[in-house]
């Protein structure tokens, strides 16, 4: 498969100009009317409460680990000494705050994840449209909106597995010094992904995955006496080495150190603070507990209305309302609410978790597509294991698998798929769409890789096509978002985007 490598813009300065307005567009959307409402949505409950109790010295048990709340006490503590956010108070997490101290910083942290889709795209192939392109769609999706303006986990989780994953690629193109800073900074994001929730272990997986697949390839082609024959003769006719590749370069050491002994120190030593407030259970207790408590967890409407079936998450087939409130001009001023627009008689507040459905759908269209590329790859390359191959390398047309950049970014975004989504298969708990947000970046990452290619095709049907998925994602994403942002709608502007049964 050929493809154009023409930059998207040679300007040097487009680039960044671009990434700028993505995360200035982000910041504003997710601070715009913080204090909207004056309470605790739905998981608040539990992660603002908790954060709070580390700041009053209040025991608490916690079904997860404790570093998300750390950081959202972080945040409640430095809120309450800003001069600004304090328009509404209230009680409810233990202490009066406003609810710009407990979500500002979940706000802040939000703002920067498509910046750091767009830094691993460009890691992947070094191609900047690519890298815009994700971070656009990155930027478009309304869960991580949604989650990024309350005070709850997911991005942080999100944010610290792709921040692992980008810097163990990093760290097979640096030497030295560098390269050590990228392998210790890898496994203190993998771990600080795992203390946020367990499943922040699925990034980790898919990096052990990736690994494994690199070395299978490297020692077939090894075996097959490929290497030898690229590295002696053709080196120059094949495509510069994908980061993915060089992942074999890493010795037993640096895996060992940046994939597991780090990753393991980070998540230990972030219990300190929690145990010291709460000594019992301790450690080896609280992995139990954590473990125990979860298995007793059933699923079904009768344990949350919003429990939704892993399967359905690649189709968005049952989104999470995080709050949902109507309010009348007649009715006495509800102090959570803000006031009804100018002439209405009655409005719907609702703030649904859910993910751009233009992106999701396209998204997972995409999926498919690439796997279907890579099944394709992989018949012809087993196709081609005979003597013949090596007569080919002989007439300079050598045949390796992946062959290009473009064919180790498909194997790697679904392997990275399917490491965030199979381990929900086996579980009995009841599980939300929320838990699909890990899976979600690497199905942009592939609906976005399409876009790029369709918009470098000399075909115009093709360039075509990548401008409509552009306008179907910002399209999707500016038609939904009354209901990312909470904003007041009539009955009927509300049920024209309750587009199945289900998402109500």
């Amino acid at each position: 498969m050929k493809f154009n490598k023409q930059p998207f813009n040679k300007s040097t300065w487009i680039f960044p100009l671009g990434m700028l307005g993505v995360f200035l567009v982000s910041f504003t959307l997710r601070f715009w009317e913080l204090e909207r409402f004056n309470t605790l949505v739905f998981d608040e409950v539990y992660y603002a409460k908790f954060a709070n109790d580390y700041l009053t010295k209040t025991p608490f048990f916690n079904a997860h680990p404790p570093l998300s709340q750390y950081i959202i006490a972080i945040g409640i503590w430095l809120g309450t000494h800003l001069p600004f956010g304090k328009t509404a108070i209230n009680t409810m997490a233990g202490s009066q705050l406003s609810p710009w101290d407990y979500r500002w910083l979940n706000a802040l942290t939000g703002s920067f994840i498509p910046l750091v889709v767009g830094a691993l795209a460009y890691q992947l192939v070094k191609r900047h449209s690519y890298a815009f392109i994700a971070a656009l769609f990155a930027a478009c999706d309304g869960l991580f909106l949604v989650e990024s303006r309350y005070a709850l986990n997911n991005i942080y989780l999100v944010l610290f597995g792709i921040l692992g994953q980008l810097f163990i690629l990093k760290s097979v193109e640096a030497e030295g010094k560098k390269r050590w800073n990228c392998l210790i900074l890898a496994g203190v994001f993998f771990g600080a992904s795992a203390a946020i929730k367990w499943n922040g272990l699925w990034f980790l997986l898919g990096t052990y995955l990736i690994l494994i697949c690199a070395w299978i390839v490297r020692f077939i082609q090894k075996n097959r006496g490929e290497l030898d024959l690229i590295n002696q003769d053709f080196s120059e006719l094949l495509p510069a080495e994908s980061p993915i590749q060089k992942l074999t370069k890493l010795n037993f050491l640096e895996v060992g150190l940046s994939l597991a002994i780090i990753p393991i120190v980070v998540y230990s030593i972030s219990w300190i603070p929690h145990l010291q407030l709460n000594p019992t259970p301790d450690f080896w207790q609280m992995q139990t507990e954590i473990l125990t408590y979860h298995q007793r967890i059933k699923s079904g409407p009768d344990v949350h209305p919003y429990c939704s079936a892993w399967y359905g998450w690649p189709l968005m087939l049952r989104p999470i309302v995080y709050f949902y409130k109507t309010a009348t001009n007649n009715a006495p001023p509800d102090p959570v609410l803000p006031s009804l627009p100018i002439g209405a008689t009655k409005a719907i507040f609702d703030v649904h978790a859910m993910g751009n459905p233009a992106l999701w759908w396209l998204s997972t269209l995409a999926l498919i597509l690439v796997i279907g590329i890579l099944v394709h790859r992989l018949w012809v390359w087993l196709e081609t294991r005979s003597e013949a191959s090596v007569e080919l390398l002989e007439q300079h047309q050598p045949i390796v698998f992946p062959p290009t950049t473009e064919m180790w970014l498909i194997l790697y975004l679904i392997v990275n798929w399917m490491a965030n989504l199979l381990p929900w298969v086996k579980v009995t708990r009841c599980v939300f769409l929320y838990h699909y947000m890990g899976c979600s970046v690497f199905a942009t990452l592939a609906l976005a890789w399409w876009v790029d290619r369709w918009l470098h095709s000399p075909q115009t049907r093709l360039r075509g096509m990548g401008v409509t998925a552009i306008f179907l994602v910002l399209g999707g994403f500016a038609f939904w978002m009354p209901i990312y942002l909470g904003l007041p709608l009539s009955e009927l502007e509300w049920k024209i985007r309750m587009w199945l049964p289900s998402w109500i």
